[in-house]
């Protein structure tokens, strides 16, 4: 397929969905051949994006196209399973399934399960992996600090977003904001480390946003606030500090591996269509390096194409995912982000929501290296 179109089929377009479709078409030698979408609204607004797509009344009526090479699923996420499941089923081919890729602790094995009978390369989507600035503390890592010891991840930002019928604001559809919102960060820790959590502490709630919502008569119940540790088995830890009423922040992530050796840190705004005006130019997203003393710290900009910011709001991360993914399809590249780290991130999201809960540590026992304990 290295010098023909790759046709993708699309399941679920909203927000997310529609970045997904603005950013395959960035891409040369593809196109979105088919969509299903059920909200009217989000329908319209895909079509828009990708009027040469044919619109299916359902997902089984998409799989059943002969003229798909591809398929990329970003409903939401209670529906992720059952999706990877009649796929597997029906209609086997490269996909790339948005996080996360379960939320009930009962699905591990399953999504396992279904991965492993399953013919084709399996992504999934964690896009802050591909984030620029992320991707350059990523690399350099290991030889700035001499082997990382403590990594800390912050994000300040905005509330969730609606979402249609507002699945977003509730733990059972959603998976909890440590599973919906932090699975990405999950995903970094254990990437950056090379290692696998024994231990996860949180503590956190819902301290200012959505108490006035009512969604169907009801109060949402997801978090926007919180603290996560997680103790891994070589002996480092890591610290994740989230706030969802904090728009506004001149970074959204903050993200600081130190070590023997030294210190790297990366940071990223927020998406640029959130970022006030009167508050002059958007930061620039960049790295910082700081060696211990005497030296100084060398800081590097990673600046990011207009058009890539444009086109979603992952600092450019999306179009650098599906370029790879691409690639995959296209049989020269490798999966990097797959079903096991899809499910190793919601199993530690699935803890910090446990540890929350109920005030005591969650473990893994026999983790390093092992089967991990949902």
């Amino acid at each position: 397929m290295m010098n023909e179109i790759v046709r993708y089929g699309i399941i679920g377009c909203g927000m997310m969905g529609q970045e997904h479709i603005r950013n395959i078409r960035l891409l040369e030698g593809t196109r979105i051949a088919a969509i299903f979408e059920p909200d009217p609204q989000m329908r319209a607004a895909a079509q828009a994006l990708a009027p040469e797509a044919a619109m299916c009344d359902s997902a089984e009526a998409l799989l059943d196209r002969d003229d798909l090479d591809a398929l990329v699923v970003a409903s939401p996420n209670h529906l992720h399973v059952a999706q990877f499941e009649m796929i597997a089923a029906r209609r086997p081919l490269p996909l790339l399934i948005e996080k996360p890729l379960y939320t009930d602790p009962a699905d591990g094995a399953r999504v396992r399960e279904i991965a492993a009978r399953y013919p084709a390369p399996v992504w999934i989507a964690m896009e802050y992996r591909y984030m620029p600035p992320i991707a350059l503390l990523i690399e350099q890592a290991a030889e700035a600090t001499g082997g990382v010891k403590m990594l800390t991840i912050r994000e300040h930002r905005f509330p969730f977003l609606p979402k249609v019928g507002g699945w977003n604001r509730f733990n059972r559809y959603s998976g909890g904001t440590f599973v919906e919102k932090c699975c990405h960060f999950f995903d970094l820790m254990r990437l950056i480390l090379g290692d696998e959590p024994v231990r996860v502490m949180a503590s956190a709630g819902q301290a200012v946003n959505h108490k006035d919502e009512l969604v169907a008569g009801e109060v949402p119940d997801i978090w926007d606030s919180g603290y996560v540790i997680v103790d891994f088995a070589g002996g480092a830890r890591a610290m994740l500090e989230l706030c969802m009423f904090a728009e506004g922040s001149r970074y959204q992530e903050e993200i600081s591996a130190v070590g023997p050796k030294g210190k790297i840190e990366a940071f990223v705004p927020g998406p640029t269509r959130f970022w006030p005006p009167e508050a002059g130019p958007a930061p620039v997203p960049e790295v910082v390096v700081s060696p211990r003393a005497p030296k100084g710290p060398e800081r590097l900009a990673v600046p990011v194409e207009e058009a890539l910011l444009a086109a979603g709001d992952h600092n450019g991360a999306t179009f650098y995912q599906h370029a790879r993914f691409l690639q995959v399809v296209r049989g020269a590249g490798e999966v990097e982000v797959t079903v096991e780290d899809g499910a190793r991130a919601v199993e530690i999201g699935l803890a910090a929501q446990r540890s929350a809960a109920s005030g005591q540590a969650v473990e893994f026992p026999g983790r390093a290296g092992g089967a991990a304990a949902a």
